[in-house]
């Protein structure tokens, strides 16, 4: 009899997970994908789609029924571990084995804007295109997305007034270069830069914590993560974040036949939530599912950083090589070089997630 595997979420830590067990089980497994959106969204685009770029349309039922997984398009609203059962709305799913790979989404802030998912990124864009010449729009947060949000508004649009504040050093994470390159191509870009922390929005802008107020028509707020509140509600073990607890094989630690990936997971090694831990993730919980069905030991993740590459528009890029614990090596590469390294990057991960493996043919099953 078919082991039937449910996914809970469908971003790159879903997908490859879903994708790579169904295609390396066939007819051993029935897999059923979980989501609330019947699209595939590239989050690591958003900030693109955000200043009015388009990103392409994958239809998530079409893509998975080629592969022989089921699709059921809504939002999961509760879990019975210990009768192995998802409930979406009214609908029941029995399971042998769930990957939770539910995701994250980007701290809410009162009276600002997100790029966290494509309904945030939609405000945000339609936001953005109503503003008219001299206005102001304040980035709060210096990581990875309020770089990329800032720098691609503000080569987009060279008629606003843009502003990135950060709570610590710009570019703190990385190498004198990396820092020395970033703190550069700002200046070209002409965009304000406060290191210090935002600690109020409102209507008319930013208060920052030294008591200045940074006048705006929009704020876009990019610090944090948040995730559902479904495996807490659930009972499964989770941290004060509620992400789950798992082990080194990605299995909850309070139910066996729960299995994790991607951001909504405490993974082992503190490992940052990120497209370059997604995917690793997701792809490990297709092995270990695999190993559990045919009978044999799943494996410890063993997962080593190598760099992390930062957009800075459409014409150049950060591209910081890193050490296995995320620390950076000395050197960086920039400019039009690293752009196009970004975009193969960026391309890769969503055939990664979209595909089961790699560069490889799908021969679609029936189950």
């Amino acid at each position: 009899m078919a082991q039937r595997i449910v996914v809970v979420g469908a971003g790159y830590a879903g997908l490859s997970a879903a994708g790579r067990v169904a295609r390396t089980l066939g007819r051993r497994v029935e897999v059923t994908v979980v989501n609330p959106s019947p699209l595939f969204v590239e989050r690591v685009r958003l900030h693109q789609v955000a200043v009015g770029k388009a990103s392409k349309q994958v239809d998530l039922r079409a893509m998975l029924e080629k592969r022989g997984i089921s699709f059921v398009l809504g939002a999961a609203t509760a879990l019975e571990p210990d009768s192995r059962r998802l409930l979406v709305g009214t609908r029941e799913l029995d399971y042998d084995f769930l990957v939770y790979a539910a995701g994250s989404t980007g701290v809410v802030h009162e009276h600002a804007l997100t790029v966290s998912g494509a309904h945030d990124t939609e405000v945000t864009r339609a936001r953005l295109a109503e503003l008219s010449d001299g206005a102001g729009v304040t980035v709060v947060g210096g990581g990875a997305t309020g770089i990329e949000v800032a720098t691609e508004l503000a080569e987009a649009r060279r008629d606003l007034v843009v502003r990135l504040v950060t709570g610590e050093e710009l570019g703190a994470w990385l190498s004198p270069r990396g820092r020395d390159h970033l703190r550069a191509v700002l200046g070209r870009m002409g965009v304000e830069v406060h290191e210090t922390k935002a600690v109020e929005t409102d209507p008319g802008g930013v208060t920052l914590a030294t008591g200045a107020h940074l006048p705006g028509e929009a704020t876009i707020w990019s610090t944090g993560f948040t995730v559902p509140t479904l495996a807490r509600d659930a009972g499964l073990a989770v941290d004060n974040q509620g992400r789950v607890l798992v082990d080194d094989t990605l299995r909850s630690q309070s139910h066996d036949t729960v299995y994790a990936a991607g951001d909504a997971t405490a993974l082992p090694g503190n490992l940052r939530m990120a497209c370059a831990t997604a995917l690793p993730s997701g792809q490990h919980v297709a092995a270990n599912l695999t190993a559990r069905v045919t009978d044999r030991t799943p494996g410890a993740l063993d997962f080593s950083y190598v760099a992390q590459c930062l957009s800075l528009g459409r014409r150049d890029a950060l591209l910081q090589p890193l050490n296995p614990d995320d620390t950076p090596r000395p050197r960086a590469r920039t400019g039009r070089t690293a752009a196009l390294a970004k975009e193969s990057i960026v391309r890769a991960a969503a055939l990664a997630a979209r595909h089961p493996g790699p560069l490889l043919p799908v021969r679609p099953h029936r189950t």
